[in-house]
């Protein structure tokens, strides 16, 4: 019974073609706005959030403050600071602790040849790269060997190493920090991330805590930084962490201002209020374009019912209930609607594969790398929410003349000139 339905719908749209091609742009142009918005808010979602994960998938950075409360028998206003002995007392006792580096960190001048530049010197563990999401473009981070052996090595932040470098290799190379030579093992790619401290991982080198200890005092370090062994375990690991330390150094576990912690994590909410917010309000714009042409398809369907009031009458005559008549209305404004829906997604794809890219993070940045352009393409998921949007304006459009049809008087109805 469908199937003779959906083709009588197709007969009855064929009989007017001109007004149904006319009709079915508007729901072309609906549907292709849809899908290519929720594309594009896909693509932020997906370049904001990349660049929020470049600053660690899990990272916590633990600033060392003064205390607030009195414990231990301690005054309050006593500052703290962090050595060795706290980096073991926490992996001893933190089992919610992945890694945990020490950081030590200098505004030193670096060279290589004739070009010169200052900029952040940090000293950290081989567990850094992991914890900070360092992903070498050429050679390799710290090694632990590197650290054990005191070796003067230094890994180049992707900025940085363009300064120095230009387009030569800069593996292999040696450059000065502060007048003392280091031998350059490897270059970030690109991160482009949303929050950082000190200054952002593209304009530092990185050298092993153990080199940094030859060149300054790192007894205490700058910072610790640690990741929990899961982002959902972030908030507990901070918790051991501050129980670990504040056990060692004598103060209340509860006094956040004697640590200061800035978790990954806490942020995220932010970035996905954000994001998901813009993809929400895109849509939402979309659909209202997509709802104008359903507009369109309501008033097509109600002029077709008076024009076929007589067979409308004819067939009530004959037997047809009204739930026949009226699901008859609906189907001919559903496949006029998924018609013209099925061809906006094939433009929406179109202009989608023609776009690709487009410039988001990059010009922020300076960076022509291309890591934080703006990513267009045709999801599943788009091609599902488009097409229920569709479905949903489609009925709509059609319940109205589906029961005009099918609340008119048989008699009147065959009467009608």
């Amino acid at each position: 019974m469908l199937g003779e339905l959906v083709a009588q719908s197709w007969r009855n749209l064929t009989r007017n073609r001109t007004r149904s091609v006319l009709t079915m742009l508007g729901i072309v142009w609906g549907i292709t706005a849809v899908a290519v918005l929720m594309s594009y808010g896909g693509g932020f979602r997906y370049a904001l959030v990349r660049a929020f994960d470049a600053f660690g998938k899990s990272a916590v950075v633990i600033w060392p403050g003064q205390t607030s409360e009195q414990a231990g028998g301690e005054r309050a206003g006593r500052p703290i600071r962090l050595d060795k002995t706290d980096r073991e007392v926490v992996l001893a006792e933190a089992t919610l602790v992945k890694d945990l580096s020490m950081e030590t960190v200098r505004w030193l001048n670096i060279s290589y040849k004739e070009r010169m530049s200052n900029t952040a010197i940090r000293g950290v563990y081989p567990e850094y790269g992991e914890i900070r999401n360092e992903v070498p473009s050429e050679g390799r981070w710290i090694s632990p060997e590197d650290f054990f052996e005191r070796r003067r090595v230094v890994f180049l932040g992707s900025r940085l190493r363009k300064k120095l470098f230009a387009g030569r290799p800069a593996v292999g190379e040696t450059v000065q920090i502060d007048g003392v030579r280091f031998t350059v093992i490897g270059t970030m790619a690109a991160k482009l991330q949303m929050s950082n401290y000190f200054t952002a991982d593209d304009d530092c080198a990185f050298i092993p805590y153990t080199a940094a200890g030859d060149m300054w005092d790192t007894r205490y370090a700058s910072v610790f930084v640690f990741s929990a062994v899961s982002p959902s375990f972030e908030q507990k690991a901070i918790q051991q962490v501050r129980q670990a330390i504040g056990k060692k150094q004598r103060f209340s576990p509860t006094d956040e201002r004697a640590l200061q912690m800035f978790g990954r994590e806490e942020f995220r909410p932010i970035i996905d209020g954000i994001t998901i917010g813009l993809q929400v309000l895109l849509v939402f714009i979309g659909s209202l374009t997509l709802g104008i042409g359903g507009v369109g398809v309501a008033n097509i369907m109600l002029v077709s019912v008076d024009e076929r009031i007589r067979e409308i009458g004819l067939r009530r005559a004959v037997g047809a209930r009204k739930r026949h008549i009226r699901l008859q209305f609906l189907v001919e404004a559903l496949v006029l609607t998924l018609i013209g829906g099925a061809l906006g997604i094939v433009l929406a794809w179109v202009l989608i594969a023609s776009v690709g890219t487009m410039p988001l993070l990059g010009p922020i940045w300076d960076d022509d790398s291309g890591i934080g352009d703006l990513h267009l393409k045709m999801s599943t998921m788009t091609v599902l929410v488009s097409t229920a949007i569709l479905i949903v304006v489609g009925a709509l459009a059609g319940m109205v003349p589906a029961l005009k049809a099918s609340r008119l008087d048989p008699v009147e109805a065959l009467r009608y000139e």
